[in-house]
């Protein structure tokens, strides 16, 4: 029907909104303190209204945190005949400080997408196309490693817990108190999770070029002894279950980052060099006017592409006419290339 867009144009005007370039970033430094008070705005609602709802299942919440330490055996926690499982503070306030600290906790992992969306678009506008592709997956990922650390964390609990409280014996009955239980739990969810991402940092640096799996192998009887002083030190319990909870996990996740680091060490030698600079020599300097952006390299390609007839040479002549008419309106490089990717 005429006057209604078609969906070619509507996914394009989507795009075009969604998609924003480094160009946005260049704004007074007012304006960028403008827009970091308003994210942080609304981060904050987003926290407190996660905190109401959190006290509102807050009973909820403590059954599941308490919930190893309930699961064990009586004869290895102080209680009372006929009561329920218990937890036990010993000042005025203590109950309201501690049941404000879980919800607090409770309140910032349940608004973490909203502040973690607030905090992307934020540092979105200063990276290129293929770095808010590489930090978007990353981010994804490190979330991930983060929830599997905390739940391993909390199903190796109930173990740790039944090994150190049963040094007592007979004679000796644990009576915790509800604010160091807690703290230990809240310990144990954070070392696990933050833990797990080692791993994902190994393949940063290797994507990166700074590292190669062959010289992280050569250190590897080092890196697992490191590996289990670490998991040693940053438990709070530094008991032995715990640290071979922590350092088993982390070794396996290592050596899976070492084979993700292999395929793409193997990738990157069968596609040889393909930097800017691989032209260049490695003792020479670059001079000033040197495009390192790749957009001439890129501009050559598509003119050689051109004159090609079929498919890709119209394909890379529409390319060129877009980088043509960008230039003339005096858009950035960052710009003219995703307009001509869009042209694709």
């Amino acid at each position: 029907m005429p006057g209604l867009p078609s969906p070619r144009r509507l996914a394009s005007s989507v795009n075009h909104r969604r998609t924003r370039t480094v160009e946005d970033s260049r704004m007074p430094l007012t304006e960028h303190l403008r827009e970091l008070r308003n994210r942080l705005f609304k981060a904050l609602l987003a926290f407190l209204a996660a905190l109401v709802v959190a006290f509102v299942f807050k009973n909820t919440i403590m059954h599941w945190l308490t919930g190893p330490y309930c699961d064990l055996p009586a004869k290895l926690r102080a209680q009372q005949a006929g009561q329920n499982c218990q937890l036990y503070f010993f000042d005025i306030t203590g109950a309201f400080m501690i049941e404000l600290k879980v919800a607090a906790i409770a309140a910032a992992v349940l608004s973490a997408p909203v502040w973690l969306y607030q905090l992307w678009s934020f540092i979105t506008p200063g990276l290129h196309r293929h770095e808010r592709r590489w930090a978007l997956t990353f981010v994804a990922t490190s979330l991930v490693l983060f929830a599997v650390g905390g739940l391993f964390a909390y199903l190796t609990l109930e173990t740790g817990l039944r090994l150190l409280l049963g040094f007592g014996g007979e004679h000796l009955v644990s009576l915790l108190s509800a604010d160091k239980y807690l703290s230990y739990v809240i310990a144990m969810l954070l070392i696990f999770g933050i833990s797990f991402e080692v791993p994902l940092l190994i393949c940063l640096l290797n994507l990166a070029g700074l590292v190669t799996t062959k010289r992280l192998r050569s250190w590897r009887r080092a890196e697992i002894f490191l590996t289990f002083v670490f998991a040693a030190i940053v438990t709070p319990s530094q008991d032995p279950f715990t640290m071979l909870a922590l350092g088993l996990p982390m070794i396996v996740l290592y050596e899976l980052a070492l084979f993700i680091g292999w395929l793409n060490d193997r990738r990157r030698k069968l596609r040889g060099d393909t930097s800017v600079y691989s032209d260049l020599d490695d003792d020479a300097a670059s001079p000033l006017e040197f495009d390192d952006s790749g957009e001439s390299r890129r501009v050559a390609a598509l003119t050689a592409q051109a004159q090609q007839d079929g498919r890709a040479g119209r394909k890379a002549r529409k390319q060129l006419a877009a980088l043509a008419a960008l230039a003339e309106a005096g858009a950035p490089a960052d710009s003219a290339g995703a307009a001509a990717g869009d042209a694709t």
